[in-house]
């Protein structure tokens, strides 16, 4: 299973590129919860995420930081994924992005996650451009909280990415 590159655009206006249609990992997706998960979302992030951010050239260093990084179960998946970018022109930082809200989302309506937003809370940092991360993105309420919350303290958000996009058929 080779990774390709599917473009979306959130309604405001931020790109997210996801390396897998959801059908095609879904199975190892499901596995994040578990020890055996730790190891396939490391090579997951090895074939996508590395080898982006091995041919990602910018003018400047930016960040990359990952959508809620909150250890469950000995690891946290997003963590895996952004760790996995760091490259000349991308540093990772980690505990940045946190949800005060812990509800899970996993098989939930757009209508419950716009109703009960993750309400993150963004640790200080000082650099300006950032790349959001995360596993999977549905509906992009996730992603679309996250940057605005980014946005508020004056960061720019360059783009997303994911693992893979559920919309991808």
């Amino acid at each position: 299973m080779h990774p390709s590159l599917y473009k979306r655009t959130l309604d405001n206006g931020i790109d997210i590129f996801s390396f897998y249609r959801y059908e095609d990992i879904k199975s190892l997706l499901f596995t994040k919860h578990t020890e055996l998960g730790y190891h396939i979302y490391k090579l997951l992030a090895r074939l996508s995420f590395a080898k982006f951010a091995q041919e990602f050239a910018w003018d400047e260093n930016i960040v990359s930081i990952a959508i809620d990084d909150t250890i469950k179960n000995s690891y946290s998946h997003t963590a895996i994924l952004n760790k996995s970018l760091k490259s000349k022109n991308i540093k990772p930082l980690f505990n940045r992005l946190r949800a005060q809200n812990l509800l899970s989302y996993s098989g939930k309506s757009r209508i419950f996650r716009e109703t009960n937003p993750r309400n993150f809370i963004v640790k200080q940092f000082k650099e300006k451009k950032v790349i959001l991360v995360d596993d999977i993105i549905t509906t992009g309420a996730t992603l679309r909280e996250a940057s605005k919350k980014l946005t508020q303290v004056n960061k720019e958000v360059l783009f997303c990415l994911t693992l893979s996009d559920v919309s991808r058929k």
